[in-house]
């Protein structure tokens, strides 16, 4: 029985030697320098979805659930959508890019207040819609 064990200590001393001849340190900068996916989401520590960057599908306007919004029937072309979402879910900043150009959305704490900064197809605009619902828009 003493010859079994003294043997058995020593295969696991052989073990133990080749494993710690495999171990090799942990280098960070072996990582792959782009980050790829289709969509991406920040969360909050409840789950909620706080930021998001994803490429939305030409199509009609819908809101993030799935559900269409005032727009009706226009179709609106491919678009790479950024948002940064209050605790209440409503997205506060929105900027998006399309082929016909870009824009940015910056909501206020009261709805419907918000600013649009647009430049599609040529032209820039600049909306102002205060709490009231009263909006003014400057071009140039």
């Amino acid at each position: 029985m003493k010859n079994v064990s003294s043997v058995l200590t020593l295969v696991n001393l052989a073990i133990l030697i080749l494993l710690l001849n495999q171990v090799r340190p942990v280098e960070a900068n072996n990582g792959l320098p782009v980050l790829r996916g289709r969509a991406l989401e920040i969360v909050d520590a409840q789950g909620k979805v706080r930021a998001s960057i994803q490429v939305v599908p030409q199509g009609p306007a819908r809101r993030p659930d799935g559900v269409p919004t005032e727009w009706g029937d226009k179709v609106f072309p491919e678009a790479v959508v950024l948002r940064l979402i209050r605790p209440d879910g409503r997205p506060s900043v929105k900027i998006a890019t399309t082929e016909q150009g870009s824009g940015l959305d910056l909501g206020g704490g009261i709805d419907p207040t918000y600013v649009t900064l647009s430049a599609e197809d040529g032209e820039t605009s600049l909306a102002l819609i205060n709490k009231d619902g009263r909006r003014q828009v400057i071009k140039p």
